[in-house]
């Protein structure tokens, strides 16, 4: 048994949960007045902040004046900050997500004076696999944390292993990140609470001393904590006072010898709440559409602009990483509380938005008018399909489109806009009002081109690029006077638009390139798709998929290597008196899963683009009972519509679901059935593909529901589903089902009696925003049948072809003028690659310049990548962008990376 132990005082801070962010903030700023009280008063007191540098900085920033007073601590080692900058959930945000975290927490916590080392993470609902390659890669040598962690583990360190083999050593606080609380609950009977605890758990430490975390969400450790454990100490048992960081440095001494690879998600030890995956999807899809925007923003910026905006790009950064915290993006906080993330990923979006509009309206300033501008994010050559406003053709003429090289495509036509937009009679004295509506040129939304003025009738000619000349509002002031003046009475007021039409168009854009082209009337017609899009009553095809709707409205799916899904898009609901954090079914369940009534409608034919929409009505519960344990017998129903689409060119079927939901309490998940039962499956997400079984690690208070998180995708047997953001998935039917979560509808934070976890996760407080009443609820994902499984299907690269859409913008050059020739940008080959960042690095605190380009092997074999551009020089750096390796080359840049491997370079 030990004789000694090392307290570790501290806190954990979550920065919003059951009260918004400035209620805890309010409460932050008041204890760390108190731990910056006691540290300067007890020169031997030591405090951990929580491994997030968010803390400090909200702090400061409600106390400026105390900047130095933190600085000094730091450097003197007695308060531990860093090295992340919040305490994320690692399911719920992309790889890429999670290096920014640590790289932004890293350098924060270097101007005050040192990160701490450590990868400390007490609180997360389970582990990526790639952690410790993320750590490892950043010099970061050792792990600290409490859930997940699997049944094997005994001692109270284990060596974590990410799937490309790098380790860290890992502290598990297996008795939580608070387990010298209960030591401490009798001051002047510390050394003997020290004593039985250290009994208990002896097998645990070996030769070590006990670790006694000595903290607790939102409070300051008592000021009297030293002198408490100074008088506990003479009574014989040696306690140290120490940070985190010196506990690991200075205290263990026990080789460790057991190992674990890849994710911790068992239940063994602690909750992990899982049903945190799916709980306020909004929160979920918010999430990924500020982490697309801002990599589209950053690759644009960085390849094709010449602004600095960093300053936003770091904002927008600040905003997302702060929203990954693991009581935020998880939706597990109150509706106040959901709002403000909601609105702060909104912030996010919006400022990496601008950014990549104005990087953008760059190159769109060499393209005419006439003619749009296509960028492509990804780096390998597409065709992707564009949709665009044109001007609609005259009956009997067809559209076609031409590119900068001349070479011409077809052009689908899917929706026709109205020509007239007013048409209205006024008297003569009312016209000045009608000029109100015009600001210089703009009317409608859409620019004069020209006017008609005629005695009683104003007829405005709008357009989207005039081609008449000049337009002079003051005039037309003078003239409408003089005319209203000399023809009193009434007069006719007509707005009419030139013919528009929603035109769909290919186009070939080159590899994080640039690409133009301009849509025009043509006699003759353009060439189709070798393999075209077509559609009769319940069939798309293109030749390289084919999807047929059955008669009980779901879908048949056949692969270009013939194999075929049957049952597609099966819908069950069913209730779920639970909460934010663990689904539960009510005792008396009841699933809905035939719908009462089925409509289908051909919605496009092709050639480009066919789509049909499947509409199924079903009676879904409202409610469940008082008791929560039975659903009621008032029923709603409500229509679901699945839009259901086949492109020209993809080997996907892309499916959408939408409908309103107007029933509480209850979970809706999307089924595909497999060709034959399997055992295992598989989802990518944060820089690794993850295989799974039927079944999870259980040993505490919480049943072990084998749901699992997905990021990119998800796949079991020839069944792989591209997803649009993060997502809950189960296989059922003892493997011979995919279920995809697309609403879990609760509320309450957390119940007291909750038939699948002992323990509450928290206070029973009611969110009503949790069931989503009234929200209409769109999910969107691509169904890949394939029976060589996701690497057969390539599904790393048609997940960011899902995701990554083309970026369009309409030319801001002279009309008519040439269009600029095509223009590549960085290009980069090897099979199932990750590119997760292409941005511009550089400034006065960057120690490397140029073009830098992460990138995973997600595959578990060895892989050669080819990076083609225009550098010279190409710099492979650590994950915190400090330099490993310099090495000359010219415009080809090859590596060899190993299974797994994440890695970084520097291009210039």
């Amino acid at each position: 048994m030990s004789d000694s132990a090392v307290f570790v005082p501290h806190f954990h801070w979550d920065r919003e949960w059951y009260e918004p962010f400035q209620v805890f903030r309010h409460r932050l700023v008041a204890a760390l007045d108190t731990v910056l009280e006691t540290a300067e008063t007890d020169p031997e007191s030591r405090f951990t902040v929580d491994g997030q540098l968010a803390a400090i900085e909200d702090y400061l920033e409600m106390r400026p004046e105390n900047r130095d007073r933190v600085v000094a601590l730091v450097r003197e080692g007695r308060l531990a900050i860093g090295p992340w900058l919040i305490l994320l959930d690692e399911f719920l945000c992309s790889g890429e997500t999670i290096v920014r975290n640590l790289q932004m927490g890293w350098a924060a916590a270097g101007e005050l004076g040192g990160a701490m080392p450590v990868g400390y993470l007490p609180d997360m609902f389970g582990h990526i696999a790639q952690m410790p390659q993320i750590l490892a890669r950043a010099g970061i040598e050792h792990a600290a944390l409490w859930r997940g962690v699997p049944g094997s583990v005994d001692g109270h360190a284990f060596n974590w292993r990410a799937p490309d083999g790098s380790q860290v050593r890992t502290e598990f606080l297996f008795d939580g990140y608070d387990n010298g609380l209960d030591v401490l609950l009798v001051p002047e009977q510390i050394g003997r609470a020290l004593g039985d605890y250290a009994e208990m758990t002896a097998e645990r430490w070996g030769g070590d001393p006990v670790l006694a975390m000595a903290g607790t969400d939102h409070n300051a450790p008592d000021p009297q904590l030293a002198s408490w454990l100074r008088r506990a100490s003479g009574e014989g048992r040696p306690i140290t006072v120490a940070t985190l960081d010196e506990y690991l440095r200075k205290h263990v001494r026990d080789e460790v010898t057991a190992v674990v690879t890849g994710e911790l998600r068992s239940h063994v030890r602690g909750n992990i709440l899982p049903g945190v995956l799916s709980v306020r999807l909004g929160l979920k899809q918010r999430m990924a559409l500020a982490e697309r925007t801002i990599d589209h923003a950053e690759r644009m910026n960085g390849l094709w602009s010449r602004r600095d905006d960093s300053p936003f790009l770091r904002l927008a950064w600040h905003k997302i990483i702060e929203s990954t915290a693991h009581d935020s993006v998880v939706g597990s906080g109150t509706d106040e509380t959901c709002d403000q993330v909601a609105a702060r990923l909104a912030e996010a979006t919006q400022a990496a938005r601008a950014v990549r509009d104005a990087a953008l309206a760059e190159p769109a300033a060499l393209v005419p008018s006439d003619g749009h501008l296509v960028a492509n994010p990804l780096p390998f050559d597409r065709t992707a399909l564009v949709e665009v406003d044109v001007v609609a053709p005259p009956e009997g003429t067809v559209l076609i489109a031409t590119a900068a090289d001349g070479s011409t495509a077809p052009v689908q036509l899917i929706s026709e806009a109205p020509t007239v937009l007013s048409d209205e009679r006024m008297d003569a004295s009312q016209l000045e009002r009608v000029l109100r509506r015009i600001h210089r040129r703009e009317l409608f939304g859409r620019l004069i081109d020209h006017y008609e003025l005629t005695a009683g009738e104003l007829v405005f000619h709008l357009a989207e690029v005039p081609t008449s000349g000049p337009f002079d509002l003051l005039i037309l002031r003078r003239e409408v006077a003089e005319a209203a003046a000399a023809h009193p009475g009434e007069w006719r007021v007509l707005t009419l638009e030139e013919a528009r039409a929603t035109a769909l168009v290919p186009v070939d854009v080159p590899a994080s390139g640039l690409a133009s082209f301009r849509v025009a009337p043509s006699e003759t017609t353009a060439s189709t798709a070798s393999l075209p899009a077509t559609a009769t009553d319940r069939t798309l095809t293109n030749g390289l998929v084919e999807v047929t709707v059955a008669a009980d409205g779901t879908l048949d799916i056949t692969g270009q290597d013939g194999t075929v899904l049957y049952g597609v898009g099966r819908l069950v609901d069913g209730g779920d008196r639970g909460d934010s954090y663990n689904y539960a079914p009510p005792a008396q369940d009841v699933l809905v899963s035939e719908p009462t009534e089925i409509t289908v409608e051909v919605l496009e034919t092709g050639p480009l683009r066919t789509r049909l929409s499947v509409t199924r009505v079903y009676e879904w519960p409202a409610a469940l009972s008082a008791d929560r344990d039975v659903r009621g017998d008032q029923v709603v129903p409500t229509p679901v519509e699945m839009l259901v689409e086949v492109r020209a060119g993809e080997p996907f079927v892309r499916v959408s679901t939408s409908f309103l939901n107007q029933s509480a309490d209850h979970r809706l998940r999307f089924h595909v059935p497999l060709p034959e039962p399997v055992t295992t499956s598989a989802s990518a997400g944060q820089f690794a593909v993850t295989e799974r079984g039927l079944t999870a690690e259980g040993g505490w208070g919480e049943y072990p529901l084998p749901t699992f998180p997905a990021g990119s995708f998800v796949s079991a047997s020839a069944a792989t589903v591209l997803l649009d953001h993060s997502s809950e998935y189960e296989l059922v039917g003892h493997g011979a089902e995919l279920a995809i979560t697309l609403l879990r509808a609760i509320g309450s934070i957390s119940v007291n009696i909750h038939p699948l976890r002992d323990e509450p996760a928290a206070s029973e407080i009611p969110v009503p925003g949790a069931q989503d009443l009234g929200m209409r609820i769109e999910n969107r994902f691509a169904v890949v049948p394939s029976a060589s499984g996701w690497r057969g299907a390539h599904a790393v690269a048609l997940a960011e072809e899902f995701r990554g859409d083309v970026l369009v913008t309409r030319g801001t050059g002279p009309a008519g003028g040439q269009l600029p020739p095509d223009r590549a940008g960085l290009r980069v080959d090897g099979k199932d690659v990750l590119v997760s960042a292409v941005r511009r690095v550089g400034g006065d605190d960057a120690q490397v310049t140029g073009t830098e380009v992460r990138l995973t092997a997600m595959s578990d074999t060895a892989s050669t990548v080819r990076v083609t551009g225009t550098f010279s020089e190409a710099t492979t750096v650590d994950l915190l962008g400090r330099p490993l390796s310099r090495t000359p080359v010219t415009d080809v840049l090859e590596l060899d990376l190993g299974p797994w491997e994440i890695h970084t370079v520097v291009l210039r």
